[in-house]
């Protein structure tokens, strides 16, 4: 089992990673290398990589240095490999030595010219259709034995409950971001309408009409187009008070 003492630690410095990260890429990259730190031991350095798939393609978002990130996009070229297949299937994958596995003979033999000869890859336990894993390297054969990957497999658990959370505020940042857009280019609308009623005292219905007139015309997007106009009186552009 592995130790308190150990589970704490890595519990603190997750928490401290989500206070301090600004966004999930920076969460990743702080993860990669936690995972790689608390993993390896003098003189055997694990190296740790992130992939995640969306829509079928295969990316590392995290490294814990760019030798790891170079052993996770060996297998994109190959368009398989365990990371893949973690992340795919949801399953773990561990391949005990390199020169002895034929599920990827292609990627085994190029991995192995890099020097390593095990793999231990890790699917995290996330939310809806996003899928990742997290991909240990060791130049050791059988370097992840039963009780590595219990390790790895306790720290995965605690990470997932981390990244979900990571996950979520970036999809509520992104949600409150595209929201105030909206509500700043309905704002400058809105407030370009207000002049032309002025300027032409006409309805607002035919100031509408005006201003899809100019838009189609020029072939500029309506908010460009509305913008200009409110800018043009000299008071700057049209503000949203938005607070997220």
């Amino acid at each position: 089992m592995v130790s308190e003492s150990t589970a704490n630690s890595i519990n603190q410095q997750l928490h401290e990673l989500v206070l301090s990260s600004s966004d999930v890429e920076e969460f990743l990259c702080g993860l990669a290398r936690v995972s790689a730190r608390s993993l390896s031991e003098p003189g055997d350095e694990i190296l740790c990589g992130v992939t995640l798939l969306r829509q079928r393609k295969a990316a590392t978002v995290a490294s814990s240095s760019p030798a790891a990130q170079a052993m996770d996009e060996i297998q994109y070229t190959f368009g398989d490999g365990p990371c893949m297949t973690a992340s795919r299937e949801q399953r773990t994958v561990h391949v005990e030595d390199l020169e002895l596995d034929d599920r990827w003979p292609q990627y085994a033999a190029t991995v192995r010219g890099h020097g390593f000869r095990s793999i231990l890859a890790l699917p995290f336990l996330l939310e809806g259709e996003t899928r990742a894993a997290l991909n240990l390297y060791s130049h050791r054969p059988g370097r992840f034995d039963e009780r590595a990957t219990e390790l790895a497999r306790d720290f995965v658990h605690q990470t997932s409950m981390a990244l979900r959370l990571a996950v979520r505020f970036a999809h509520s940042s992104e949600t409150a971001a595209n929201l105030k857009a909206s509500l700043e280019t309905r704002t400058a609308i809105d407030v370009a309408v207000g002049i032309i009623m002025a300027q032409n005292r006409c309805s607002q219905d035919e100031a509408f009409e005006l201003l899809k007139s100019a838009s189609s015309a020029r072939n500029i997007k309506l908010h460009v187009v509305a913008a200009g106009v409110v800018e043009s009186l000299g008071q700057g552009p049209a503000r949203t008070h938005f607070e997220v």
